[in-house]
């Protein structure tokens, strides 16, 4: 960070301040001081951080109002931030609480307490509590609206200062005597804080041991919550002998101690707590200074370090106070107060126009304890895109034309792990290690490396990468894409590494910087091969490193005694060395590496002469700036350097430099005569959210005064400025405005100069033209003012040029538009590529809608038929098979849009139509319509088909998917083997004791399969309706008998049911009928059912004669276990005990064959063994099957027409019954 003194404002009537303070969220600044002097300022909204014009110097006060109340010296201010109310207090202890109401501040509540002088009060975080101490050791803790919470009165204690804690649960006070005791926030004591920085041996005379401060920073939610995820110390504690201790809680026993070496006065934290300001006056008395030196203002980070010493004018600074983003803080000093202006250090970059940030990285290398992970901001400041990359704590980033490096510290468990295992590196006491990120302008990482080394500085060239620790030096050759497409050979990348203290000489590198150990897969080794890490550490704590910068050719580093070491970087060679007198701060190195612009910590910058030939050095050791916080030389002059003193932006042409220029920005690049910086602390401090005005493009005076010239003198003058000033910018002017005057001569002279060939081939092509408008045309073509050209082609009356401009320029919109006012003359050819053009452009854009208007327009069927895939019109696209002609190569891709939406035949269409018989059988491979596979490899003789189905078949049954094997053969027209597989699962079913209905119901579905297999192998000669039987006896034995026994297993369970179902309904003889006929199926049903339900049956119709056989055959069963054959026995003799075995009912039919008598309950003729068919419906015998009879059209059963009457549906097949009629 760098501070420096930017306004002073004089209180009237030389009266002396007493205390400051700031508010932080409307920008009110409080000062009181002697004679009951209170006074609210307000600096107006323009110097409010950064205004957009670049300006972060205050100026003029929007309030100067003087608050009269107090009558004695006002001792004590103090800002209500959340409820925006200020307390006072003065030496007679009156304490007045003032509020602000239309724009001014008005008394809202006054305390006298008439005893003793209030040393301190303070508000809580969120302003709902006050706490006021007093000398003599009273308390009081009041609310925000004036109530007393409570009050408290310590004895024989003298109190000096209050702070809450950050949470609001405890109350610190300071006491003369140096100690700090810890209550709650009801008024009880807790503990006394446990004070190392001074030895407080219970004197409390001794002057030396008073707290001059306390400050327990709070801060924000968000804040806080990073705070305290970082660890870092909150509580600071001064002592007026120049002793600091700041602890993390109140409870820390390892504080960080330091001493200032100065009275201390006053101490404030900043707003995120990463900077503590402590002021107060010099105590070397030996040699006596002059007064503006005696008041000093030192920053220092929460561990101790010291950032910044700023010196303040004036005999005597009691107070001082931070702005609200810590950009600024306000001194009182004297009758003065004084302002100071804080330039962070922010971790940022620029390169390829893009910025690359890290968001709230104030004071950047401060903290020791980052949070785990930070946020990478790449903001493109010409789209205005940015991108978000979540990295490893960030400790530096610097840039170079095309890349960035980012150095994190790896904290991550895993991560860690990794890099430790790349690294191989022997373990040491600091097991930190560290990564290189190397990423391009939009945060995509390109090449990376693992390192133990702390990249506390980083410096980047277009091949290499240095990074320094306090004492080591690492020298990273990267790897980009671009490098590895371009370089064949690539040796192995092999890092150099070397201590500040070695001085290697570029011979040898195996020796003089190369590590003694193995170097790992990533390239990476140990320690260095002749110093030890004691050593090592002992250099570091002398003289370690304070900056580093690094160019194309040369590498210097910065020592803090004041050793610059430069280093050559093709063979890592200590060149040089070159000492400065004071600590150094910043450098920056030019473009031809021949000198080096440096800035001590005291914020002066100078110039050093890197250059060996004497001959061309010119005088730099005259050249000295202050207040320079940042430099920045031009990419292409050498001679070229900005610099940001305060506010002002100087630029130097070698020793002479030009009006500086107002901004505050940082400094981007400086190419081109122009100097483009970025108001960092709007985007990082203020929060805003990036955007072009925080952009600013300013250019130096040679730009200026060339255009200046240009403008208003003539070419000659400022021909002549240029060549005394030559620049390829300035010559590029002159050849613009020549052009613009039909200068050509001059133009061209210019256009060689800056060496733009585009330019000279205009000038050639300018010089054939005659007509002088059409001249000018071309050059507002050439220099992108489109629209003028167009304009003055059209006057010159050559529409076909204006229509030939905007052709290259893609804007079709517009050639149709000429095209028209054209009238006739406009080919149908010509406005049909400008539709098609103008098509493109609307499906690049995704709007296929419009897109599929104006390619249906040109006769486009390629894109039209894109138009209709994307807007999911598949009807349309399959019109497109009709439109395109045999053989069209667009009938392929128009096949494989409508296949992948699953249009089988369409695509098929398609791809018979451009004649690829294989392509249309494949997608119906890949589609699963095998039925029309098969058909179309039978029609054009691809017998492959079948070998593949077959084998997909197979495949399915492996897997055990017998049901998409089944649906695969049905879809192949093998129905038959559809059939087969169907029994396999019937019987699958029957194992798992599936439903009979479900088996039922399979059966049935293989034989009508089987049925369609005779109806596929029918001929005109063999026809299925009336030839069935034949169709059966033409087929092979093995077929025809799976195709009946299929039918047969059907019957079985049909009259299952059909038995089961009448038993049910009551329907007994029907049911001993029914059941009578399943003793066929024995091969088919358990037999033990078979005869189980015809004993029901027969026994419930009393026809004892059949359950008596029933029982029989169940006893006689041998399948059966001996404990059921006897249980059956058992059944029979309780039966027939009381019932003779003889049936009652038995009714006779004439036998059809031999005119016999025959039960009709048989199903056959006892006499001549003539069988009779049963009737599906009522499972009686039909026995006149050839007079009387119905047979149904699908499955070929037969019923009795009275039966099947009550159906419409067949009873076994289930088919619609279409016709009733009988067959005779």
């Amino acid at each position: 960070m760098f501070v420096y003194l930017s306004k002073k404002i004089a209180i009237p009537n030389n009266v002396k301040l007493n205390c400051i303070a700031w508010n932080k969220e409307e920008g009110y600044i409080a000062v009181a001081g002697s004679e009951g002097l209170l006074k609210v300022l307000k600096l107006d909204q323009a110097a409010n951080g950064q205004s957009k014009g670049g300006l972060a110097a205050v100026s003029n006060l929007s309030m100067n109002q003087t608050l009269d109340g107090h009558k004695e010296s006002v001792k004590v201010v103090t800002w209500n931030d959340a409820q925006q109310k200020l307390t006072s207090s003065d030496t007679d202890g009156v304490i007045m609480v003032w509020m602000l109401y239309k724009g001014s501040w008005y008394e809202e509540m006054t305390n006298d307490r008439k005893k003793s002088t209030v040393a301190g009060m303070s508000w809580t975080s969120d302003g709902a509590k006050i706490c006021i101490v007093y000398e003599d050791g009273a308390i009081i803790v009041g609310s925000v609206d004036g109530n007393r919470i409570f009050g408290k009165e310590l004895k024989n204690t003298h109190l000096t200062d209050v702070q809450w804690s950050p949470d609001n649960r405890l109350i610190l006070f300071a006491l003369v005597n140096g100690e700090c005791h810890l209550y709650d926030n009801q008024g009880n004591f807790a503990m006394k804080l446990h004070i190392q920085c001074v030895s407080l041996n219970g004197s409390s005379s001794s002057r030396t041991m008073r707290i001059a401060s306390i400050s327990w920073f709070s801060g924000g939610s968000a804040n806080t919550r990073s705070f305290n995820s970082r660890n870092r110390p909150v509580l600071a504690i001064c002592y007026e002998n120049g002793k600091v201790q700041i602890m993390r809680n109140e409870n820390d026993d390892a504080p960080a101690i330091f001493d200032t070496g100065m009275r201390n006065v006053d101490a404030k934290w900043n707003h995120d707590g990463s900077v503590l300001a402590i002021c107060g006056t010099t105590l070397d008395t030996v040699t006596p200074a002059p007064l503006r030196d005696t008041n000093q203002v030192c920053f220092y980070s929460p561990l101790g370090r010291l950032y910044r010493t700023l010196k303040v004018p004036g005999s005597d600074i009691t107070s001082l106070s931070w702005e609200g983003k810590s950009l600024r803080i306000a001194m009182a000093v004297d009758s003065f107060i004084y302002f100071a202006n804080i330039r962070p250090d922010y971790i940022w970059c620029y390169f390829e126009k893009t910025v690359v940030f890290l968001s709230g990285s104030s004071s950047s290398s401060s903290g020791k304890d980052p949070s785990s992970t930070n946020v990478i901001t790449f903001w493109n400041t010409v789209s205005n895109q940015s991108f978000l990359k979540e990295v490893e704590p960030t400790l530096s980033l610097a840039a170079s034309s095309e890349h960035c490096v980012l150095g994190v510290e790896c904290v991550s468990n895993n991560i860690k792990e990794i890099a430790l295992s790349m690294l191989e590196r022997r373990q040491t006491n600091d097991d930190r290690v560290y990564q290189l990120l190397l990423c391009n302008s939009i945060g995509t990482t390109v090449d990376s490396k693992y390192t133990d080394i702390r990249p506390s500085f980083v410096g980047i060239n277009s091949s290499y990468v240095a990074i320094a620790s306090q004492e080591e030096i690492l020298i990273w050759h990267y790897h980009t894409p671009k490098s590895s497409s371009t370089l064949h050979s690539v040796k192995a990348r092999k890092e150099k590494r070397f201590h500040i203290d070695d001085t290697p000489t570029g011979v040898e590198m195996a020796k003089d910087l190369m590590l003694s150990t193995t170097t790992s897969s990533s390239g990476v080794g140990g320690g260095g091969a002749s110093s030890s890490d004691a050593q090592f550490q002992q250099c570091g704590i002398n003289d370690p490193i304070c900056a580093l910068a690094l160019s194309e050719k040369l590498l210097l580093v910065a020592r803090e005694s004041g050793v610059i070491n430069e280093y050559s970087i093709a063979n890592v060679a200590l060149r040089n060395r070159h000492t400065m007198h004071s600590k150094v701060y910043k450098m920056a190195i030019n473009c031809n590496s021949t000198r080096a612009a440096i800035i001590d910590h005291m914020g002066v910058m100078t110039l050093l002469d890197l250059d060996d030939n004497r001959e061309t050095q010119l005088n730099f050791s005259r050249v000295e700036r202050k207040d320079v916080w940042a430099v920045s030389w031009a990419k292409d002059n050498p001679l070229l350097l900005a610099l940001m003193e305060k506010t002002r932006m100087y630029i130097f042409r070698g020793n002479d430099p030009e009006e500086p220029i107002s901004c505050s920005g940082y400094i981007c690049n400086f190419e081109d005569l122009e100097i483009t910086s970025v108001l960092l602390d709007d985007i990082i401090s203020i929060g805003e959210l990036q955007n072009s005005t925080h952009i600013i493009q300013l250019r130096v005076k040679s730009l200026r005064d060339t255009d200046d010239l240009l403008e208003h003198v003539g070419l000659e003058d400022a021909k002549q400025f240029i060549e005394d000033n030559p620049h390829p910018r300035l010559w590029r002017l002159l050849a613009e405005s020549a052009l613009k005057k039909l200068e050509l001569d001059t133009a061209e002279n210019a256009f060689v100069r800056c060496a733009n060939y585009p330019g000279i081939k205009l000038i050639k092509r300018l010089r054939n033209i005659n007509s002088q408008v059409l001249q000018k045309a071309e050059i507002s073509a050439f220099y992108g003012e489109f629209e003028e050209a167009e304009k003055l082609y059209m006057d010159a009356d050559r529409r076909d040029l204006a229509i030939d401009l905007r052709m290259t320029l893609c804007d079709w919109f517009r050639v149709v538009q000429l095209y028209r006012m054209g009238g006739s003359g406009v080919s149908d050819q010509q406005m049909e590529t400008a539709w098609r053009e103008i098509g493109h452009h609307f499906a690049n854009l995704k709007s296929w809608e419009s897109a599929k208007e104006y390619y249906e327009k040109s006769h486009y069927i390629e894109g039209f038929m894109d138009a209709l895939y994307h807007l999911e019109q598949f009807d349309d696209l399959e019109k497109c098979v009709e439109k395109l002609p045999d053989k069209s190569p667009l009938l392929t891709k128009l096949a494989d849009m409508l296949a992948s939406v699953g249009m089988c035949s369409e695509a098929v269409q398609a791809y018979l139509k451009f004649g690829d018989q294989k392509a249309a059988v494949n997608t119906c491979v890949n589609l699963r319509q095998w039925g029309q596979a098969v058909e179309l490899a039978q029609k054009y003789q691809m017998p492959q088909v079948n070998t593949l189905l077959s084998k997909h078949a197979q495949q399915l049954l492996n897997e055990g998917r017998l049901t998409e094997a089944i649906e695969l053969q049905r879809k192949a027209g093998r129905y038959l083997d559809a059939a087969r597989l169907l029994t396999k699962l019937a019987e699958r079913e029957l194992d798992k004791h599936a439903p009979l209905m479900r088996i039922k119901k399979i059966y049935i579905l293989a034989a009508l399969l089987a049925e369609e297999h005779l109806k596929s192998v029918a001929t005109p000669e063999l026809d299925y309706a009336s030839g069935r039987n034949t169709l059966l006896d033409s087929i092979s034995l093995e077929d025809a008998a799976s195709i009946e026994r299929m039918w047969h297993c059907a019957e079985a369970y049909h009259f299952m049911l059909l038995a089961q179902r009448q038993l049910r309904f009551g329907i007994m003889h029907s049911a001993v009928i029914t059941a009578l006929r399943l003793r066929d199926y024995e091969d088919v049903l358990p037999v033990e059912d078979i005869y189980s339900l015809l004993a029901l049956a027969s026994c419930a119709d009393r026809s004892f004669g059949t359950c008596s056989k029933a029982l029989m055959k169940l006893e006689s069963l041998n399948m059966l276990p001996e404990k059921s054959q006897q249980d059956y026995e058992e059944l029979a003799v309780n039966i027939f005990a009381k019932n003779e075995p003889i049936d009652n009912k038995v009714d006779t039919v004439a036998c059809y064959a031999c005119a016999a008598n025959v039960p009709d309950c048989f199903p056959s003729c006892t006499e001549c063994g003539a069988r009779f068919p049963a009737c599906i419906s009522s499972g009686k015998p039909i026995t006149q099957p050839t007079s009387n009879i119905w047979i149904c059209t699908t499955c070929h059963h037969c019923a009795s027409p009275m039966e099947i009457t009550r159906h419409r549906t067949c009873p076994l097949c289930h088919s619609l019954i279409v016709s009733m009629t009988v067959e005779f």
